[in-house]
């Protein structure tokens, strides 16, 4: 069975997944494109996702087996860093995190990412907005009538697409903003 889902939140896409698995379905595979195919299964099991950074061979092998060992199967990620997805038989032992400091440098990961996405994204806002030509088209305003809605109707996408770079900086400064205050009440405790 394959299903549909896009998640900017990468808790609640590990708590649909696991309300997939409690359904009877157990993940084989997730594409970059936001599928993921599951087959049905009578065992029960749990899914957890970690953020890493990039890792070379050798250190990835070692950052494997260690979940490997604790009998983790390893479904997806992907080899310049970011999510990986993490897949076993329901047991006493279903979380990756043992202790808070492991659970604080997940954030602080998630951190870093939004922030370097978020400043990334900030600096090309700039490049694209500096010089205002970026959202505004002199000759559409000059238009009348019927030549005036077909050409802003035709505009509409371009303008909207020249804006996703300063929502991208929204949504990564909310993001830093959310893990960080779960970093900061994990450092509270």
């Amino acid at each position: 069975m394959k299903k549909f889902n896009v998640f900017f939140n990468f808790e609640k896409e590990e708590q649909w997944l696991n309300e997939q698995l409690q359904k009877g379905y157990r993940c084989t595979n997730i594409s970059g494109l936001g599928i993921y195919t599951f087959k049905k299964t009578d065992k029960r099991f749990v899914m957890r996702l970690d953020y890493q950074d990039y890792l070379p061979k050798k250190k990835f092998e070692e950052y494997k087996g260690i979940y490997e060992d604790f009998g983790w199967i390893y479904i997806k990620g992907y080899w310049l860093g970011g999510i990986r997805y993490w897949q076993k038989e329901e047991d006493d032992q279903n979380e990756i995190f043992s202790d808070r400091q492991s659970k604080g440098n997940y954030y602080k990961r998630l951190m870093g990412y939004s922030f370097a996405l978020g400043m990334l994204c900030l600096v090309y806002s700039y490049m694209l907005y500096k010089d205002h030509s970026g959202l505004y088209f002199e000759g559409l305003w000059s238009m009348k009538g019927a030549l005036f809605w077909k050409a802003f109707l035709f505009e509409t996408p371009f303008v909207l697409l020249k804006l996703l770079p300063a929502l991208l900086v929204v949504f990564f400064g909310s993001s830093f903003y959310k893990a960080y205050r779960k970093y900061s009440m994990l450092k509270e405790k």
